[in-house]
């Protein structure tokens, strides 16, 4: 079973910028689809990007296409999320999450780390 942790959350400006990783340990990185998810007050937990095991092909929520880049060093056991352009209305708990299957719901995940903080000021 893998074992998940997040870092890089913090406060930002709208219009910023910020890079969240998440490390891996206890399994094999790379047999694992990745994902990151946000979480608001009050709000389901949404998909924003996910990424394929081998061959890194990534998937975006419509929100977040052009701004934000998800990616992954399997030789770090850590995979990315590089957040631009920063909206307000991002500010969230962000999750990343892992599965041997892929894909972009919230169910398709087995494993979540415990979620680091962004919060986007106006």
């Amino acid at each position: 079973q893998v074992q998940l942790v997040e870092s890089g959350g913090g406060l930002v400006q709208a219009g910023g910028s910020l890079r969240l990783s998440c490390a891996a340990s206890g399994s094999t990185f790379s047999r694992y689809a990745m994902g990151w998810f946000r979480q608001a007050p009050g709000k389901e937990r949404e998909f924003v990007a996910a990424i394929t095991r081998s061959y890194g092909n990534t998937a975006y929520a419509d929100s977040v296409k052009g701004r934000f880049t998800i990616s992954r060093d399997n030789a770090k056991n850590t995979v990315y999320l590089q957040m631009n352009s920063l909206k307000p209305e991002e500010t969230a708990v962000y999750y990343c999450a892992a599965s041997k299957r892929g894909g972009i719901s919230p169910g398709d995940y087995d494993t979540w780390g415990q979620g680091t903080q962004v919060t986007v000021s106006s």
